[in-house]
């Protein structure tokens, strides 16, 4: 079996030297002919029920496109999945697994935090009908309920870049109830959580599977008949991804390891360097020990990342004094980007959870090391 590095740039591409072309085509059908209106009837059924055309027709785009089906077929293969499911947002995948969930009968949701802001706000609000029971990473058994319907962990964890023992949450959460893991952080190049048990990979892919901050989506990967169920509720919610989008997400994967690896290298020498400041209360990063207690760097996680985040007085006027790195919420892209959490994404979690006003979030693009550090160094000075 071929490796990641190459199975990125050829994943949903294998057979385009059979079509005579070298990049994949795009598709923007909205609406397709039919041969007729039984077959065509058919092929509605088929797709509406979230699963493949099979040959036959493929009736309209928000039920099936070959250029997000492509995406969808390459981003499975580097998570180890059955199959994956594009959406417009990572918030529409969160709401479509959410959603598919109070179908099932299973409303209950065990979280663990930090999450998110968004996701976190979400499950706070009940909106799609869900409850949830926020546990810590060793309290998921406890909170588990007869009508749990899903676990949900990220790891790392958003802004904190905490590490979370997918295996050890699996166990808790039993072999009836799946377990989701937000990858967003980590990309399928540092972690395939269904390899620890997982049976649902969620990801922003406006993010790192993107990479340059000018796309947005979301993909869930997961086994075949949880594909089929998300699909149907793609189908029927209109939360599908625009083809334009799915195509510029393919080509991002192309790249995926080398901007993650690169951006790694960098974030580590940043994480270092904020270290020894005087002016930095507290880094994290799971590249330091102290941020990795259970070892999972190497054994769950392939390498830290490239998200830290670290506290400092004045935090705000920190962020505003940057010149290079822009302060904006978001991540993974090739450029460094800085925000305030608990102002910003986190605003709307509960105060118990909030991060804390001292926090920052880093997340390191490609740029030179001494590039970065240097600006850093002079808007702590400022502040």
């Amino acid at each position: 079996m071929t490796r990641l590095d190459t199975r990125s740039v050829h994943a949903g591409r294998d057979d385009l030297t059979a079509l005579g072309v070298h990049v994949p085509p795009i598709d923007l059908s909205t609406t397709y002919p039919l041969p007729g209106v039984e077959a065509g009837g058919a092929s509605y059924d088929e797709l509406a029920l979230g699963n493949g055309p099979d040959g036959g027709s493929l009736v309209y785009q928000r039920l099936w496109n070959p250029t997000v089906a492509r995406l969808e077929e390459a981003l499975a293969e580097l998570e180890h999945c059955d199959g994956a499911v594009a959406f417009g947002s990572g918030m529409a995948a969160l709401t479509a697994c959410l959603l598919a969930t109070v179908a099932a009968g299973k409303p209950h949701v065990v979280a663990v935090r930090p999450l998110y802001g968004g996701s976190d706000h979400l499950l706070s609000t009940g909106l799609l009908g869900t409850s949830v029971s926020w546990a810590t990473p060793s309290g998921v058994a406890a909170a588990i309920r007869p009508d749990t319907g899903l676990v949900l962990v990220e790891t790392p964890a958003n802004p904190t870049v905490e590490l979370v023992d997918i295996a050890q949450v699996v166990r808790q959460a039993g072999p009836e109830v799946p377990v989701l893991v937000d990858n967003t952080f980590a990309t399928p190049v540092l972690q395939q959580p269904v390899d620890h048990g997982a049976t649902l990979v969620l990801h922003s892919a406006t993010k790192y599977l993107g990479g340059h901050g000018d796309v947005m989506g979301g993909l869930v990967a997961g086994t075949t008949e949880w594909v089929a169920r998300l699909r149907q509720v793609r189908a029927v919610t209109g939360g599908l991804l625009h083809p334009l989008a799915a195509y510029e997400l393919h080509r991002g994967l192309q790249t995926l390891p080398v901007r993650v690896r690169a951006q790694q290298s960098v974030a580590s020498k940043v994480a270092g360097w904020l270290c020894d400041h005087p002016a930095v209360d507290k880094v994290f990063y799971p590249g330091l020990p102290e941020c990795d207690p259970l070892g999972l760097v190497g054994r769950q996680q392939a390498g830290p990342g490239a998200v830290l985040a670290f506290t400092t007085k004045e935090a705000a006027r920190v962020a505003a004094s940057l010149r290079l790195i822009t302060h904006a919420v978001s991540l993974g892209g090739v450029d460094t980007l800085i925000q305030h959490p608990a102002g910003l994404t986190h605003r709307l979690v509960a105060a118990e959870a909030r991060p804390d006003q001292d926090l920052l979030r880093l997340s390191v693009g490609l740029e030179d090391a001494e590039d970065l550090i240097s600006d850093l160094a002079q808007a702590l000075e400022r502040a």
